[in-house]
């Protein structure tokens, strides 16, 4: 095998920041979003900068790395096979230590996968904001994400009394 056989071919991504990172095609190939814009452009794609203007260089480096980690990770080829895992907040340890990030770019991250298409990511930033939520009352939760109570009393007792069923009791 020659040396360029060997050599992965690469992607460069231009962040909404401008910033050029350049990245093996494999580990950019976890975004089926680029995946087809990839396939879209052909060889044009392997020489031109790709834009992803939804996400700036510090959030586009985060997923390049989980994508890295990753690279070798099946792809789910349908909604069926990920079933199991959508009944389960756990989240592997790597991918633990990868979301302990502050709220701001974990959001980020969860927006970046969506837009990217990476299904996985965006599972494993979901299941940490519901890790985050699990058994916390709604006072706990807006004061752990910052959220504004604009519900008067009497709002909030006619919820509680219409979603008495779903309380914990």
């Amino acid at each position: 095998m020659s040396a360029k056989a060997e050599e992965t071919s690469q992607l460069i991504l231009q962040s909404s920041d401008n910033e050029d990172i350049t990245v093996d095609k494999d580990v950019a190939e976890r975004s089926v979003l680029i995946k087809n814009m990839v396939s879209d452009l052909g060889e044009e794609a392997m020489t031109e900068p790709i834009p992803i203007p939804n996400v700036n260089a510090a959030v586009l480096k985060k997923v390049i790395e989980w994508c890295t980690h990753h690279k070798n990770d099946p792809i789910p080829a349908t909604e069926d096979d990920s079933d199991s895992r959508k009944k389960t907040t756990d989240i592997e340890e790597w991918d633990q230590k990868f979301m302990q990030v502050d709220q701001e770019m974990l959001f980020e991250i969860i927006l970046a996968a969506n837009y990217l298409d990476i299904k996985q990511l965006l599972d494993v930033g979901c299941k940490t904001v519901a890790n985050m939520i699990k058994g916390k009352s709604p006072e706990e939760i807006r004061k752990t994400f910052n959220i504004q109570n604009d519900f008067t009393p009497e709002e909030e007792d006619q919820i509680r009394r219409e979603n008495e069923w779903a309380e914990d009791r």
